[in-house]
């Protein structure tokens, strides 16, 4: 098939390609930089400029391909929210572009998208319309899609890591560097999910060749590791200390990220692993962040 990939040069996206490559599709790349046109062209990909702000862009992209997997994302978390109904208008103008023509398109969501609410663990078989994280208007339009008859699959991610990113747990390093303290809240016994990027880049392609119509999938390699646990990791290779903040504390401290500081985000991936074969294999998140340098993130490129 000839794949449509956005944030074909991103953290998630770069390995996609080559999965994509090996399993003998076509990639279209999509790219707004010179560098990353050069960075896609040597990799083998055909390269598509355009913008997530240039819809037209996008769906051109769509037009021309068997089927689409939407990776890009802006991850300036401190306008999260505005960010969210950007993937939105994203989902929307993708999903419209393959209407009526049966191709797929693969959305990004989160795994807190399958809370219930129970205490249990998050699952796939779960949309939870109502969950506090702003992430949930991608699986709102995805839904919308769905319903107009577009064949929508969704891939869920976890803190999905290697030992230069771990997700929120990035932002999280950075706030622990400012602030002089790796911070969370109460007994830190919250969790949060995992899994390697190289792991996660298969699922996608999993989920492209062998996934079904509104199926949701959870790229979870580990359910929950409990952010006291993070904390401490981070504190050590930051020589900084672990600290408990109470809960009235957290928003002073953590600022935007106090939304998720003392979530509760354990998941399950059994259902997606049975459906589709998935085995991650790479190296848990707690082996990543021992093996990772914690000087900030610019000085660690050069």
């Amino acid at each position: 098939m000839r794949v449509f990939l956005t944030g074909a040069t991103g953290f998630i996206g770069s390995r996609i390609v080559p999965e994509l490559l090996a399993a003998g599709h076509q990639v279209i790349g999509l790219t707004r930089s010179d560098a990353g046109a050069q960075s896609l062209e040597a990799s083998g990909v055909e390269v598509h400029r355009g913008a997530l702000e240039d819809l037209d862009s996008l769906r051109a992209g769509a037009a021309k391909t068997d089927a689409v997997i939407h990776t890009a994302f802006d991850h300036d978390f401190s306008n999260f929210a505005a960010n969210c109904e950007k993937d939105r208008r994203v989902i929307t103008a993708l999903g419209s572009t393959l209407k009526g023509s049966g191709r797929p398109l693969i959305i990004t969501s989160g795994t807190g998208m399958g809370d219930a609410g129970s205490g249990q663990p998050a699952t796939e078989d779960v949309f939870n319309a109502g969950h506090p994280n702003p992430r949930v208007a991608s699986e709102l339009a995805g839904h919308e899609m769905l319903a107009a008859g577009i064949d929508v699959r969704v891939v869920r991610l976890p803190q999905v890591h290697d030992t230069f990113r771990q997700g929120l747990i990035s932002p999280y390093i950075d706030i622990s560097r400012e602030k002089g303290v790796a911070a969370y809240i109460g007994d830190g016994a919250n969790r949060w999910p995992a899994a390697h990027v190289l792991d996660v880049a298969k699922l996608y392609v999993l989920a492209l060749d062998k996934g079904g119509k509104g199926a949701r999938y959870h790229a979870v390699a580990e359910e929950g590791i409990p952010v006291r646990a993070i904390a401490e990791l981070v504190g050590a290779g930051l020589g900084v200390p672990a600290v408990s903040l109470s809960a009235g504390d957290a928003a002073r401290h953590f600022g935007w990220f106090a939304m998720f500081a003392g979530m509760d985000l354990r998941a399950s991936g059994a259902w997606t692993r049975a459906q589709l074969g998935w085995e991650p294999a790479g190296p848990g998140l707690i082996d990543d962040l021992r093996q990772m340098n914690y000087r900030p993130r610019e000085a660690a490129r050069r």
